[in-house]
């Protein structure tokens, strides 16, 4: 597998933001989003070629029994389902990160933290067309939303720029025709900086508490501003 780095850190976002965790970043992504946060790891995939077993003994050196396998996209990379097993049955605690652009399929996972794209995403135009057309196309699959919410524990995590994000969030979960709890529903602030997220976090905080949603803070960039291996 082509691997970006593995790291240990505190998860900061989502439900067990603040919890001790080994990030494994897989290497490329099937989406081309204009705010991506990790463009060394998705748009220009770089990393190591390594085995699972390797993956699994170099996460065995840290002491965190959660870990995080992120992106990119981690459900493209190749060999994603026997390094999730393998973890498992080393007794980790498995989050996926994922865009939910690709089913499950059974995969050994704990936590499913989707992520889906929505129209602030759209690649602009440092990509050609043919990117373009094909990030719209697949940035929002709710019927492989709906496998991932069958299939166990999960959250909604989205990033909104502005207000009428939300508006186009709740479509989208209308779109699913279940019933989702709020709660289970993430708000996080689009932004690679303190700055750019304490901006957006008074409206979209107040926003949260008038629906119900839960609102996320990006503890990570908090801590350590945007860059790797945190």
């Amino acid at each position: 597998m082509l691997i970006s780095e593995i790291f240990h850190s505190l998860q900061g976002e989502g439900e067990l933001a603040g919890v001790p965790s080994v990030f494994v970043r897989t290497s490329g992504c099937n989406l081309r989003c204009n705010w991506c946060d990790t463009p060394y790891a998705s748009w220009s995939p770089e990393g190591i070629q390594l085995r699972v077993d390797e993956i699994v003994a170099e996460v065995g050196k840290y002491p965190a029994r959660h870990v995080v396998l992120t992106g990119g996209e981690p459900m493209i990379a190749p060999g994603i389902r026997e390094l999730a097993a393998a973890l498992k049955r080393s007794g980790h605690h498995i989050t996926i990160e994922t865009a939910a652009t690709v089913a499950p399929d059974g995969i050994a996972c704990d936590l499913a933290s989707l992520s889906p794209k929505l129209k602030n995403a759209a690649p602009d135009d440092r990509l050609d067309e043919t990117w373009r057309k094909k990030h719209e196309a697949l940035r929002w699959q709710p019927d492989v939303v709906k496998a991932w919410l069958d299939q166990g524990g999960y959250q909604l995590k989205f990033v909104v720029s502005q207000v009428a994000d939300v508006n186009e969030i709740e479509s989208m979960l209308a779109q699913l025709g279940r019933p989702v709890p709020r709660a289970k529903v993430l708000l996080m602030p689009e932004g690679v900086t303190v700055e750019a997220l304490r901006a957006k976090a008074g409206w979209l905080g107040e926003l949260c508490k008038l629906r119900g949603y839960r609102y996320a803070p990006r503890l990570h960039v908090e801590l350590y501003g945007n860059r790797r291996g945190t």
